[in-house]
C-alpha cells in the first residue's frame, strides 16, 4: 500500500448495542476530520456485533483518538481503541485454525490445524496428548 493511499483507521469495540454510526462520529470528531465511521452489524438480524471503525484523515488524529478515547465511556459501556489491522496484512479470512479454513479445513483425523498440537486427539507429532 503506497504512503498516499494509507488509511488511519480505529477499531472500535466493546459499544452498546444503541451506539450507532452518528453516535460514534460524534464521539471522535473532536480528534479531527473523520473520513468514515461505521458500526459493524450482524447480517441475519441487523443489530449491532458491538464493535465497528473510525477512519480519520491524518494519522495525528488517530492516535490522538486512540490515546483519548481508550477506556473512556461511551453510551455506558468502557469502549478499547486501538489502530485497526490492515485487511491485506492482517488477519486470515479462511477461518482461523486449520491450513485451508475451519476448525482443521475438513480433515477427519481431528485437532487444530497441521495435527501437531499436543491437544489434538488424532494424527499428531507429540508424545503427549491432552489426556495424561
Amino acid at each position: 500500500m503506497a504512503s498516499s493511499d494509507a488509511e488511519f483507521r480505529c477499531f472500535v469495540g466493546g459499544l452498546a448495542w444503541a451506539t450507532d454510526d452518528r453516535a460514534l462520529e460524534e464521539a471522535f470528531s473532536v480528534y479531527g476530520e473523520i473520513v468514515d465511521s461505521k458500526i459493524v452489524n450482524d447480517r441475519e438480524t441487523g443489530r449491532s456485533r458491538g464493535f465497528g471503525f473510525v477512519t480519520f484523515r491524518d494519522e495525528k488524529a488517530m492516535r490522538d483518538a486512540i490515546e483519548g478515547m481508550n477506556g473512556q465511556n461511551l453510551d455506558g459501556r468502557n469502549i478499547t481503541v486501538n489502530e485497526a489491522q490492515s485487511r491485506r496484512s492482517g488477519g486470515r479470512r479462511d477461518g482461523g485454525y486449520g491450513n485451508s479454513g475451519g476448525y482443521g479445513g475438513g480433515r477427519r483425523e481431528g485437532g487444530y490445524g497441521n495435527g501437531g498440537s499436543r491437544y489434538s486427539r488424532g494424527g499428531g507429532s507429540s508424545e503427549e496428548t491432552w489426556r495424561s
